[in-house]
């Protein structure tokens, strides 16, 4: 079921580099547009998929509460939720079929509260353009990055891959 997302949508920006890999992707806080993102129930296949996982009453629901916003490929899997009191996915857990071949580690930040400014960067050093995160919104990032706090109580949640290795000087290559 891979898919590829490549456009904006009001809520989505995909900053990408010249050779059209996705560097960043912001997603803002009044995100709504679940049914131009996967999991879609067009297909015989695409729906069979969808009913091993739930119940067939909150299967049609999926199109308007669940979006994939990244690609299959990516080491990091951001998906939107945002289901009715009472939904319910079965039990399961998440197994490790296959190990990224992405050659840089991608993190995500959250913006809880306060504000920040993120500079977008290839790994190149190209700069794409700078994200004003404020509560709720979040960006992942591919590649390169420079994260300035704006507002005094600023609280922002970092997710990246691990582990993390022995140094900080085996984790980072810094751009000029």
């Amino acid at each position: 079921m891979t898919h590829v997302v490549t456009t904006d949508t009001q809520h989505v920006k995909f900053y990408k580099a010249r050779d059209g890999r996705t560097v960043a992707m912001l997603v803002g806080a009044g995100f709504d547009e679940y049914a131009q993102f996967p999991p879609f129930i067009d297909t015989p296949a695409e729906r069979a998929h969808l009913e091993k996982a739930y119940s067939p009453e909150t299967l049609e629901r999926e199109r308007e509460t669940k979006a994939h916003l990244t690609d299959d490929e990516f080491p990091l899997q951001v998906i939107l939720l945002n289901r009715d009191p009472g939904a319910t996915t079965k039990a399961h857990y998440h197994i490790v079929e296959r190990h990224s071949t992405c050659p840089t580690r991608h993190q995500v930040l959250l913006c809880q509260r306060g504000a920040a400014r993120v500079g977008v960067y290839t790994v190149e050093g190209e700069h794409l353009g700078d994200v004003r995160l404020g509560p709720g919104d979040l960006i992942l990032m591919c590649e390169g990055h420079k994260v300035e706090f704006l507002e005094q109580g600023t609280k922002l949640v970092e997710i990246k891959q691990g582990p993390f290795p022995e140094t900080d000087e085996k984790d980072k290559v810094m751009l000029r």
